[in-house]
């Protein structure tokens, strides 16, 4: 018999210490938007389920929770991923016809937790450009999402590039099914070169040597060159090498302390983009803290088409490796009814300071403020005293 106070598995309360410190990261990765000209959204919890699973959002279908609207009787879905929801804010609410930076940051629902220790409500924070087809955006929204990263303290960050183009320009003209696309996708992402040589054994004979030497195409900027050598020279695949080597130049002259490499193996949400993808790993993370690139698609349900570019991230993840410090200075004052304590409080308060008041008959309690200094009356007036 269950009690009545558990959550269910994968979802938790976050308590004082892990509140304070997942709402300085979103501020911190905020701001940071904010002063790159990124105008800040707030996505519904809810929507209409042919809304959230319509085009790029139909990969989302098995994590979507699922209800009936009691006052419409018609479906509802719970978001698990508030980036189609900016897309339908860019194409039917803002409707600008130039170049519109957003951003975001709220509670998203998995019907799954996507690993063994994941949580199934992960904080999710993202920047988006739409308008804009050429690579100063790519380069923007990835110089972004390492300027975010390194004000949530994290170093030794090494971003990893790709594009979906060079898949979709090895198989053009193949005909593949969506079963079979889809084997080849996962036999990519997990690099298992056997897995992959059976599936593209009937294909012609450039695509599958093309395939075969993707999983071996990882590493430092060498990789581009050897890529050249050993793809076919296809004007998307060509486009896209060129397109990273650029993206990869870029971002060294402007973050000489982040590694720059490349795993044109990597598949992850290869139905969603459409051009350059990058992923952001640090040290004493198991996964990467932040994924981003090209869906030019997204719109398109919308029936705006528009270049779009962009990242997130889970809040919840990136607290684990976020290097804040988070103590919190506080000052104690006792509680009274004298008006000049009273004042004094209120005047330091309003300048900024937390005063934790010890309420009558828990004077000796701890805080989970580190109080570094006390409100004392001498000689009449309430001062300010080190403790």
């Amino acid at each position: 018999m269950s009690s009545a106070w558990l959550l269910p598995e994968h979802i938790a309360d976050v308590l004082p210490a892990e509140a304070r410190r997942l709402e300085e990261l979103r501020r911190r990765l905020l701001e940071k938007a904010r002063s790159y000209g990124f105008e800040l959204v707030m996505t519904p919890l809810l929507e209409h389920l042919e809304s959230l699973l319509s085009g790029t959002g139909r990969a989302l279908d098995l994590r979507t929770f699922k209800l009936v609207d009691q006052l419409s009787g018609r479906s509802l879905g719970v978001r698990a991923d508030a980036t189609p929801q900016v897309a339908r804010i860019d194409a039917h609410l803002l409707n600008r016809q130039g170049v519109t930076r957003l951003c975001y940051c709220g509670p998203v629902l998995h019907t799954r937790p996507q690993s063994a220790q994941a949580t199934r409500e992960p904080l999710q924070l993202g920047a988006e450009i739409y308008g804009h087809a050429g690579l100063e955006a790519d380069l923007e929204v990835q110089d972004l999402a390492l300027d975010g990263l390194r004000a949530a303290g994290i170093g030794q960050m090494v971003l990893d590039l790709a594009d979906a183009r060079i898949v979709r320009g090895l198989l053009a003209g193949v005909p593949v099914d969506a079963a079979v696309l889809h084997d080849v996708v996962a036999a990519l992402a997990t690099k298992d070169s056997a897995a992959l040589a059976a599936l593209a054994a009937g294909f012609p004979a450039e695509a599958r040597d093309g395939l075969l030497a993707l999983p071996g195409l990882y590493g430092d900027a060498g990789i581009i060159e050897q890529a050249r050598r050993r793809l076919p020279a296809r004007p998307m695949i060509s486009a896209a090498l060129d397109d990273l080597a650029w993206l990869a130049l870029q971002v060294g002259r402007t973050h000489p302390d982040v590694q720059v490499g490349f795993d044109l193996a990597d598949m992850g949400g290869y139905a969603y983009y459409s051009g350059a993808r990058f992923a952001v790993y640090a040290p004493g993370a198991s996964d990467a803290l932040l994924r981003g690139g090209r869906y030019d698609e997204v719109g398109a349900v919308f029936g705006r088409n528009r270049p779009a570019v962009g990242f997130s991230t889970d809040l919840k993840v990136l607290a684990l490796c976020a290097a804040l410090d988070n103590r919190r200075t506080a000052i104690r004052a006792p509680w009274s009814e004298d008006l000049a304590l009273r004042q004094a409080v209120r005047r330091l308060r309003e300048g900024g300071e937390t005063v934790v008041c010890m309420l009558p008959g828990h004077e000796q309690e701890g805080e989970e403020f580190d109080c570094d200094r006390e409100l004392l009356a001498i000689d009449g007036q309430w001062v300010l005293r080190a403790l």
